[in-house]
């Protein structure tokens, strides 16, 4: 149908009329009520983020003179925070004369790393800012 009778006929039943495939040829129109569209539009897209999960970023923090035993259980801690869906960031944190040498805290990362392999992976990498180095993990 041509332009001017879809308008006529939208005008006359009080409702409005909606391009609703621009690219196709002839393009497509529906003589809709919009107003109503976008409200329930927009109440669909609502119930969707109600359901969704905001993945929370949850922090454990380490020295670089950590025991076998505070390991393991941070360790076991990490695996439950990713499992149940969040991202984990570890800060290893440097005192005093622990400055001199980042190299002992490199190595519990990479410890870390490659214990989390199997569930985790790097989203971003060891990055030092001054007394720190942080690490942030994501679920696989």
């Amino acid at each position: 149908m041509s332009s001017e009778d879809a308008l006529k006929t939208a005008k006359e039943s009080n409702l409005d009329l909606v391009e609703v495939s621009p690219t196709s040829s002839p393009p497509v129109c529906r003589v809709m009520d919009f107003s109503r569209y976008k409200y329930e539009q927009e109440k669909r897209e609502r119930e969707a983020r109600k359901h969704q999960k905001a993945g929370h970023l949850k922090e454990i923090r380490m020295k670089p003179k950590i025991e076998e035993h505070d390991y393991q259980f941070k360790l076991h801690h990490l695996e439950r925070f990713l499992k149940r869906r969040d991202k984990a960031k570890v800060t290893m944190m440097f005192r005093g004369r622990e400055m001199a040498h980042p190299e002992l805290g490199r190595r519990v990362l990479d410890k870390l790393i490659s214990d989390l392999s199997h569930i985790a992976e790097v989203e971003r990498g060891p990055t030092r800012e001054g007394r720190y180095i942080y690490i942030i993990f994501a679920p696989k």
